[in-house]
């Protein structure tokens, strides 16, 4: 059984479990936590899954939990891992059944206080025009041409169908389009699962959520991203829908079919994995990168329904409704990092983990060169969430990651047999939330008791330079799947 005293603590917020702590772990692990969060993670099995992870074949470095961590389907949520491309391994369960569940925000050219009355009435506005819930489709019926097209475009296709402007692409991680994208990759069935699904929420803990800007921690950084206290802001939370899990499902399947073809003997199923370079792992990593793109570009299309209620509440044009960023935290990519020295490409998984590169990368827009990227880590409703920076600090200790949000305490059962969620949400609106949710069963699924204290892991994310701080947010009003 590990014990915390099996840890080297290297300093405040990092823990460090050494290479020799079990035979075939080929890095060490790396956790980030405070000594509260550090507990949390003994209580299930987050650091049992990452050693598991560090014994994975091809990995760079360390393999990383960050301070949100919790247990999860292979890797632990929050984890984070890169392999060398001649001898590594790619993981779907290193990135997650929702390819590309990520994160946008929006911002408003008003202040809170200046419309504080229509708070209401937008957060009905945006119920209205956001399908959301298991399943749910959309307004779009996709033909099967522009299926591919989607999947092979991701956020240019709604751009160029006018659900959104081209200024859109610039403020979105990697363009909202990987180039390795490959629709012959993903299946029938698959395809079948997304058909109707673009600009829908999906269920569980996505959500479209205003906000106000309630303090300002980075002067010169808020500057860049535009960002100034009282402002109305407008966060999107969801990825690919049914056709990622469908995609994930699929490879899955097959990797555990060909463990013995790679001779593979893993410690942990649930880790089946192909060689990156072998042809099983290019299908999955194209089929992947396909399913990242449905998940831009439907996170673009829900951003045009925002911009609508928006329009029908407030009567501001669309226009002024400016993207600050959009960031993925399930997925792959091909990245070029400093291992002791010296420059490697490697297959980078953040699973539970956002990217965030610092001051100068190539990868962000030119607006937040000075800055580093923007980093947005949404808490739960009933709390604050964040707006970070990217650091150069952060690139050497994780790759360019950072946590994803809160990250879960209590699971989904569990919050349901201890939330009243009628009573939830009437303590919700006393505090001046505006709560639309498809069910109740739901609203207590993602209560602020089911979540840490995202203080706690932003705190711990700002102090050990993983991401700095530059703004925090609380709801006026939430939307959930």
């Amino acid at each position: 059984m590990i014990s915390k005293s099996d840890f080297n603590q290297i300093d405040r917020y990092l823990w460090e479990l050494p290479r020799s702590y079990r035979e075939g772990m080929n890095v060490p692990v790396h956790i980030y936590a405070s000594d509260i969060l550090f507990d949390e993670f003994l209580l299930d099995r987050t650091v049992s899954q990452i050693i598991n992870v560090a014994t994975l074949p091809g990995i760079e470095k360390a393999a990383i939990v960050m301070p949100d961590g919790h247990e999860g389907y292979g890797f632990p949520i929050g984890g984070v891992a890169a392999f060398r491309l001649s001898d590594g391994v790619i993981s779907p369960g290193g990135i997650g059944y929702d390819i590309n569940c990520g994160v946008r925000l929006m911002t408003l050219p008003m202040t809170c206080t200046e419309i504080r009355s229509k708070i209401p009435e937008l957060t009905h506005e945006l119920t209205r025009m956001i399908p959301k819930g298991m399943g749910r489709g959309g307004r779009i019926k996709l033909t099967n041409e522009e299926m591919d097209e989607v999947l092979h475009t991701g956020s240019e296709w709604a751009v160029k169908n006018g659900y959104g402007l081209q200024e859109d692409l610039a403020y979105t991680e990697s363009n909202g389009r990987l180039q390795d994208a490959d629709p012959d990759m993903v299946s029938d069935r698959a395809k079948q699962r997304g058909y109707d699904q673009l600009g829908t929420l999906g269920a569980g803990n996505h959500f479209v959520e205003i906000d106000r800007v309630e303090e300002i921690y980075d002067d010169h950084a808020a500057e860049a991203f535009g960002i100034f206290e009282d402002q109305l802001v407008i966060f999107v939370h969801t990825g690919s829908r049914g056709l990622g899990h469908q995609v994930a499902t699929d490879y899955l399947k097959l990797f555990v079919s060909k463990l013995a073809k790679f001779g593979f003997k893993l410690p942990d199923r649930e880790l089946a994995c192909a060689p990156y370079h072998s042809k099983e792992g290019q299908d999955y990593f194209h089929a992947m990168a396909a399913s990242a793109n449905y998940a831009w570009c439907n996170r673009q299309v829900i951003t045009w329904e925002v911009r609508k209620a928006i329009e029908n509440t407030l009567k501001i044009s669309s226009d002024r409704v400016r993207l600050l960023y959009d960031v993925a935290h399930n997925i792959a990519k091909l990245e070029t990092h400093d291992i002791d020295g010296v420059k490697k490409k490697l297959i980078v998984h953040r699973k539970g983990a956002t990217r965030a590169f610092g001051p100068g990368s190539s990868e962000i827009p030119k607006a937040y060169l000075q800055t580093g990227q923007p980093v947005l880590i949404p808490g739960s409703m009933g709390t604050c969430s964040y707006l970070l920076a990217g650091t150069e600090s952060g690139m050497k200790m994780a790759f360019g990651s950072t946590c994803h949000g809160a990250g879960r305490r209590l699971s989904r059962t569990a919050a349901k047999k201890e939330v009243n969620a009628p009573k939830l949400k009437q303590e919700l609106e006393l505090q001046g939330i505006s709560v639309e949710s498809g069910s109740f069963a739901g609203l207590a699924e993602e209560a602020p008791v089911a979540y840490k204290d995202v203080d706690m892991v932003v705190e711990t994310v700002h102090e050990s330079g993983l991401a700095s701080k530059v703004a925090k947010v609380k709801p006026v009003g939430v939307i959930k799947g």
